[in-house]
């Protein structure tokens, strides 16, 4: 192979990040280089990157294989002494071209590979500019980094840092960028976005940002968030919710349990009732709003009632877009040293709160059958809708807006017959 390959694991900040390693690694000179941008969200995650790593060396004996990300971070030691890994770049180092010409030579100790810093002495998130995000017809941008709660289930913030956030011009500039290579679908990502802003002069918020991303940069057609905590929704983002049509009726919830003693024990802000009316206020807004949210199955102590307030909290928030974790014990974290139930089990409640999310997603199909949608063409012969349903969208040019009737599903993604086309 010539050139930098990079293979991206986790969630989309992770993305857009990549991007911003293969243009400092190209700027550095580095060549026959693979750049793996880890995830340590999960057990699962962790193992996905090891066995992507002795893959990729298989396929590419005599490549530079340089792991970062935040399993890198977060586990450092478990990859520099992996003998298909030549360096460890730490969350921190992997955007900066000095890491990258800065790098050992083949054949060093596991100790000599770590180029990992203390990722809690960060105290700021550099703007970064991309122009294109490989492979996605919707750009993201990073506005926040780190996190400054610490959920008990949770290993982010060790591989992230504490919670810093992108200038407000900065974002815009980058959003512009943007615009102006093609894109009409923005999506504004971090680790906790809806922290947006607390480190900055005057605290602007998640809502702010996105108000003035609108108002500043009108060629913007379609403005999305990449998840949310519901708990730290501003007045400025229900306005937006209430009154903003390019804002996308869509919101991706960090809701994790349903059960309020649960979610005590994993340290989150809010309780059950929380999260119900918050739905119900965005719904009163924007009643075709959609919503998609993360649980966790499994968690430590958790009996087969609390199981059930999780599923029934997805059933009541009719959640359309729900994605299952079965609970992994993250080494360092305080959940892991907490009573774990049988991993059969985890395994079992995962696969029936995977089945009434997968109900709940047939209900929001049938709903949608018979409307007239919005659509953004992906590259996989799929399109999204407003509302992120997936829709078939065979033969048609990536990154089109079309205007479509709804005329059926399959249960995972609608069909469509087009009524109007408009290029992007």
């Amino acid at each position: 192979m010539s050139g930098v390959e990079v293979i991206t694991f986790g969630c989309r900040l992770n993305t857009y990040e990549s991007e911003v390693m293969r243009a400092e690694a190209e700027k550095a000179g580095l060549n026959n280089a693979i750049l793996v941008n880890t995830c340590a969200v999960t057990g699962e995650a962790v193992r996905q990157a090891r066995q992507a790593i002795r893959r990729a060396r298989r396929d590419n004996p005599h490549a530079r294989i340089i792991v970062t990300g935040c399993a890198a971070q977060t586990e450092k030691q478990v990859f520099a002494e992996m003998a298909e890994v030549d360096a460890v770049l730490g969350n921190e180092d992997k955007l900066k071209s000095a890491s990258y010409r800065a790098l050992p030579d083949f054949g060093v100790s596991a100790e000599e590979k770590l180029r990992v810093n203390d990722i809690m002495s960060v105290k700021a998130t550099a703007p970064q500019m991309v122009k294109h995000i490989d492979g996605h017809v919707r750009a993201f941008i990073q506005v926040q980094n780190g996190c400054d709660h610490r959920c008990t289930f949770c290993i982010i913030p060790y591989g992230r840092g504490n919670s810093r956030s992108v200038p407000m011009g900065a974002v815009v500039d980058q959003a512009r960028n943007l615009v102006e290579g093609g894109y009409s679908e923005i999506v504004l990502t971090g680790v906790d976005a809806t922290s947006y802003g607390a480190d900055l002069p005057g605290q602007p918020t998640l809502g702010m940002l996105a108000k003035t991303l609108l108002k500043q940069i009108p060629e913007i057609r379609r403005l999305r968030l990449s998840s949310i905590d519901s708990i730290e929704a501003d007045n400025h983002l229900f306005d937006l919710i209430a009154d903003e049509p390019r804002f996308m009726p869509h919101l991706h919830l960090s809701l994790q349990h349903g059960d309020d003693m649960i979610l005590k024990r994993m340290k989150r802000r809010h309780g059950r009732a929380d999260a119900l009316d918050f739905v119900a206020q965005v719904r009163r807004l924007r009643p075709d709003m959609a919503f998609g949210a993360d649980m966790i199955a499994g968690f430590p102590t958790e009996t087969e009632e609390m199981f059930a307030n999780a599923t029934s909290l997805a059933e009541e928030a009719d959640i359309a877009h729900l994605h299952v974790f079965p609970y992994s014990p993250r080494p360092g974290t305080p959940a892991a040293r907490m009573p774990q139930l049988d991993r059969s089990l985890i395994k079992d409640r995962a696969a029936r709160l995977r089945t009434t999310g997968q109900a709940l997603h047939r209900s929001h199909l049938d709903r949608m059958v018979g409307t007239r949608q919005w659509l953004l063409v992906e590259n996989n012969g799929l399109a999204h809708t407003e509302n992120f349903t997936l829709a078939a969208a065979p033969g048609l040019r990536p990154r089109s807006l079309l205007q479509a009737e709804i005329t059926g599903h399959n249960g995972k993604h609608l069909d469509m017959q087009l009524t109007a086309a408009e290029a992007a």
